[in-house]
């Protein structure tokens, strides 16, 4: 029995549909803008997870990042998406993902030249089990305070993804409002 091939959405620059491309393809030096997601998975102590990409990722090999990311199927809800790569990418369990950031993109050119050219609406979820993530996703993985993860960024972005250095000074403060509550 053969895995069917995985598709990315391709987007107008608008944000509108516009056609299908294998993923397996669809990173390069000159990567269409196509549909994707972000996840932050928030432990029982409001810390979040952090994990480090596995060496054979085709961008940003070996570098830290959020918890997760993906694409959602042509046919897939968002939603579905995100709780499909919490268990493929993590093992992990979440609970209901929050969309927080819904309008988020980013263009990054990685040191090899290919390209990240995403719609990108980011996610924040919650757990209490402990990850047990597919190595060829994840090499590495910790639970970080909010604040320090953002020094950390700040003080030395080269050592995590673009789309964290972008996303974390966005959803640290929701997280804090959210803690308030």
């Amino acid at each position: 029995m053969s895995v069917p091939e995985e598709l990315v959405v391709l987007l107008a620059e608008d944000g509108t549909r516009i056609g299908t491309t294998p993923k397996a393809t669809v990173h390069t030096l000159e990567t269409p803008l196509h549909l994707a997601f972000s996840c932050h998975v928030i432990g029982p102590d409001g810390r979040i997870l952090v994990t480090r990409r596995a060496l054979s990722k085709l961008t940003w090999p070996g570098v830290w990042t959020n918890s997760f990311c993906g694409h959602p199927g042509p046919d897939e809800d968002s939603v579905d998406a995100v709780l499909r790569r919490a268990s493929a990418e993590l093992g992990l369990p979440i609970s209901a993902p929050e969309l927080v950031l819904p309008d988020f993109r980013y263009r990054a050119v990685d040191a090899s030249g290919v390209v990240e050219y995403e719609i990108c609406p980011v996610y924040v979820a919650y757990t209490d089990a402990t990850p047990e993530p597919n190595p060829d996703e994840v090499m590495e993985w910790a639970w970080a305070e909010p604040e320090s993860l953002r020094a950390s960024v700040e003080q030395a972005p080269f050592a995590f993804s673009p789309w964290l250095t972008l996303q974390l000074p966005l959803v640290v403060p929701l997280l804090a409002e959210s803690a308030a509550r």
